[in-house]
């Protein structure tokens, strides 16, 4: 039997002046999810509102109904002030801990070390480069799982791994197991959990998106203040093995933060399955979209960022140790980190600010300013003999490191737009984890053979001096593609009209007979 629309009619079906005019087709009330304030979405960070209605109209044609409308605007609070503690925790957890290894690695030379070992100091610091390294080459691989499982689901999951991986850190007896415990699999658990508390931000503010992204990365600069002196008075009260015990709790809380990620978007099962419990892989080129790489600012940027960050890790790691080499016990350490957590705060809430008065890609001019006194400032490391020095020249690096760092996303935004922001992003992060991995071993080997770390923290200012140098080219670069892209549609308009005008010629010769069909009968 056929459907109802496809039925002849019952009277004057043989008529053609009689014959109904074809049916409206039906208007299909898109799914709504949590009250119907939501379309269905990807769990995109770049977009999380129009772009995720343009994906669910390509992937999910019974929900087709969100993509041709506005989309809802986000919640702008309720449950999202929750999400924005949640998240804030989140930051502060993750690189509290991965910014005090200063500390964690003074603690482990003594615990571990060997008066015969020559290369002391280099095997323990790949403990804590690994373990930062891996944070941001997962970083890729946590933006496809984050869009094909949601948010809540990686960040519970990662914050389990990362608990299991400093738990068992804390059993081990020599240097090591830590490579593998807290170097990849703590680290790991730490980037699975940290990059959905920065996509699950866009669900649920849009007008509100800055301050609640500078309140939530103000948690690493408030953790980074407070956690280096809380490590010292725990290593020295009760030792390595009960303090990295002890951060566990910090985890712990981490897991539970991450049920509060509370979707308001619908994730990929369910828009390609069409139903629960149905789950299709996606295809290759939605999980790795290497077209970013075609737009050519953006690969000089890829690139010339991590040449710049070779020696950036290193005071985090080295800082401690060359203090305690040249001043002894005479001066509290911990202040040095003190100082850097809180200008990199500022720092990011000041260029922030001043980012948005900058036009287009010339916000990359802060990035090359920031490299430039981060590498300036490493290199008077060595030359500061008075703990006042060392204390300034900590407060002018993070001032810039904060500079650094907030700007990273509206630049990606000014060079390949908002459709592609998020897996650009994970590139960069990607690329950005060799470097950061291997300059502070490096620095170590160099203080093993050396015995001091001035010519590592000369070494150290180089490459962020080079990799400002290179960034200096992408405005121009980008201006210039900017004018092709320009003259492109006007060469496309003249085809489109010469195009327009062959199908008006055609639809001209086809009427005609019809019309004559027509008066004959």
């Amino acid at each position: 039997m056929a459907p109802v629309s496809e039925q002849p009619a019952p009277q004057g079906a043989e008529d053609p002046a009689a014959a109904p005019l074809p049916s409206a087709p039906e208007v299909v009330e898109p799914r709504r999810e949590n009250g119907g304030q939501w379309c269905p979405g990807s769990d995109s960070p770049a977009a999380p509102s129009g772009e995720s209605g343009a994906q669910a109209a390509t992937e999910a044609p019974g929900s087709a109904g969100c993509a041709g409308s506005a989309a809802p605007e986000p919640p702008e609070g309720g449950w999202g002030w929750v999400v924005m503690l949640a998240a804030m925790w989140c930051n502060g957890a993750v690189f509290g801990i991965q910014n005090s290894c200063g500390v964690l690695f003074v603690s482990m030379l003594q615990l571990f070390g060997d008066g015969e070992d020559k290369q002391l100091a280099f095997k323990t610091a790949w403990v804590s480069s690994l373990s930062m390294g891996m944070v941001f080459f997962c970083s890729p691989i946590v933006s496809i799982f984050t869009d094909m499982f949601g948010c809540r689901k990686v960040a519970v999951i990662g914050a389990a791994v990362g608990l299991a991986g400093l738990l068992s850190s804390s059993f081990v007896s020599t240097i090591e197991p830590l490579y593998f415990t807290y170097g990849v699999l703590f680290a790991c658990g730490c980037s699975f959990a940290y990059q959905p508390s920065l996509v699950i931000l866009g669900h649920y503010f849009k007008k509100r998106l800055g301050l609640v992204n500078g309140i939530v990365t103000a948690g690493s600069s408030l953790f980074t203040v407070s956690l280096p002196f809380l490590l010292r008075v725990l290593i020295d009260s009760v030792g390595l093995y009960n303090t990295l015990r002890v951060l566990c709790i910090l985890m712990f809380v981490l897991f539970l933060a991450g049920f509060t990620y509370k979707p308001l978007v619908s994730n990929t099962k369910d828009k390609e399955g069409g139903k629960k419990g149905k789950f299709r892989f996606p295809s290759e080129k939605k999980i790795c979209n290497f077209s970013v790489f075609k737009v050519l600012s953006y690969r000089i940027w890829a690139f010339g960022i991590p040449a710049a960050l070779f020696g950036y890790f290193v005071p985090y790691v080295h800082l401690m140790k060359h203090v305690k080499d040249r001043f002894g016990d005479s001066v509290p350490e911990e202040v040095l980190l003190l100082c850097l957590g809180i200008t990199s705060g500022v720092g990011r809430l000041i260029f922030g600010r001043v980012a948005d008065y900058i036009a287009g890609a010339k916000k990359v001019y802060l990035q090359v300013a920031s490299f430039f006194f981060i590498g300036l400032m490493s290199m008077m490391i060595p030359l500061c003999h008075v703990f006042g020095g060392l204390i300034a020249v900590c407060l002018f690096m993070g001032l810039f490191d904060g500079c650094f760092i907030c700007i990273m996303a509206p630049i990606a935004f000014e060079l390949v737009g908002a459709q592609d922001v998020s897996q650009a992003i994970g590139f960069l992060l990607g690329l950005m984890s060799i470097p950061m991995t291997v300059g502070p071993p490096i620095a170590g080997l160099l203080r093993d053979h050396l015995g001091n770390y001035d010519v590592a923290f000369y070494l150290a200012g180089v490459p962020p001096l080079i990799g400002g140098a290179i960034l200096c080219v992408i405005p121009w670069v980008h201006e210039r593609q900017k004018l092709k892209e320009k003259a492109k549609p006007a060469d496309g308009e003249t085809t489109e009209k010469m195009l327009e005008n062959e199908s008006t010629l055609v639809l001209d010769t086809t009427e005609k007979p019809d019309k004559e069909m027509e008066s004959v009968l």
